[in-house]
């Protein structure tokens, strides 16, 4: 029978720290974070399947791959659809590489690497605001130059309403991000709080997911 714990009070004390009291055996913030996740997956499911429901019945323009309508800023007829596929395959890969980053934050984060972990976890902050920079581009192209407004047709507004919402989901991560940067900067988050930034990642990387999803769907298959 091994006597270690009971011969040496730090390490049954510590053994007690390490271990998580719960049915799962995993942290209960872990946990509802994965419901929440859950939740979300339901919702964004059910603006994806709208967007395809929709996809190709509007009548009149803008669409998003084939020409033929008439743009109502300048009154031509286009030959082509509305999307910039090369700046959304720019943006669709800085976001990727954000996940990249936020990898290495935590990792650094566990490490007690105070100011890499500060330095990454702001990376992955920036290339998160590098793809929402190039969606607000995207969105006031169309607005401007294209004439497309969330109630132009079926397609636009399925269309602005699953890529906002997903940008707003983005911009909450965004802000996360940058505060828990600030903290590891000053110290304040360390190995012993590095599911803070476990957390997060899991949130980042579900919105990466998310636009994998719909980047090839929306802005690739025709």
């Amino acid at each position: 029978m091994d006597h270690t714990h009971a011969l040496d009070p730090n390490a049954a004390h510590a053994a007690h720290a390490a271990h998580i009291d719960t049915s799962t055996g995993l942290d209960s913030r872990k946990m509802a974070f994965w419901g929440f996740i859950g939740s979300e997956c339901l919702l964004f499911g059910s603006l994806i399947a709208t967007y395809m429901a929709y996809k190709g019945r509007s009548i009149g323009g803008p669409r998003p791959h084939e020409g033929g309508w008439t743009n109502s800023v300048t009154g031509q007829v286009m030959e082509h659809g509305v999307f910039n596929i090369p700046l959304t395959t720019f943006s669709t890969f800085i976001l990727l590489m954000s996940s990249v980053a936020m990898v290495l934050a935590l990792n650094y984060t566990q490490r007690g690497d105070r100011r890499n972990s500060a330095l990454w976890l702001f990376l992955t902050a920036f290339g998160g605001s590098i793809f929402l920079g190039c969606q607000v581009y995207e969105f006031t192209y169309f607005v401007v130059h294209d004439g497309m407004t969330l109630s132009s047709n079926l397609f636009s507004s399925s269309f602005f309403l699953l890529t906002g919402f997903h940008g707003a989901h983005v911009t909450v991560g965004v802000l996360y991000l940058l505060t828990l940067s600030v903290m590891a900067w000053k110290g304040k988050i360390g190995p012993e709080k590095s599911l803070n930034v476990e957390i997060a990642g899991l949130y980042w990387h579900f919105v990466d997911v998310i636009w994998i999803i719909i980047f090839p769907l929306v802005y690739l298959v025709r």
